[in-house]
């Protein structure tokens, strides 16, 4: 049997990380929820994860603080053991970027968050050359 971080991104995956990097963190948040629901393996934590860090986003844009810090220190937890790769998602690179978003928003505090610099937002990659939206 296949490693589940061996197997190719499966199609709604493939769907929220393209919402997640479109900045519809809302929309994102429901497919892979869809997603996270009908998965009953442990990878269903790398869904749940990349789920969070991009509903922390949402919570920033929404300027509520405490939603920012929740959902990135859950979101982390998730997919820390999924790093560096999983399913052909970089996922060291995302705890990079949740890493610099939570620095960020320290720094801030909660009554500065429309000042973050959305530069820094991260974004979801694929690992390796033949390991995009294909699959391999």
């Amino acid at each position: 049997m296949t490693h589940p971080c061996r197997e190719p991104a499966p199609p709604l995956l493939r769907r929220g990380i393209e919402q997640f990097n479109a900045g519809e963190f809302f929309e994102q948040h429901e497919t892979l929820e869809d997603l996270w629901r009908a998965e009953t393996r442990p990878v269903r934590r790398l869904y749940q994860g990349i789920l969070q860090v991009g509903v922390a986003m949402y919570h920033l844009q929404r300027g509520n603080h405490h939603g920012v810090t929740v959902m990135l220190a859950r979101g982390t937890d998730h997919l820390l053991p999924f790093s560096p790769a999983c399913q052909g998602v970089d996922v060291a690179d995302l705890l990079a970027g949740a890493a610099r978003v939570r620095r960020a928003v320290d720094r801030l505090g909660p009554d500065r968050l429309d000042a973050f610099d959305w530069s820094l937002a991260p974004t979801v990659k694929w690992s390796g050359p033949s390991s995009g939206p294909g699959g391999t």
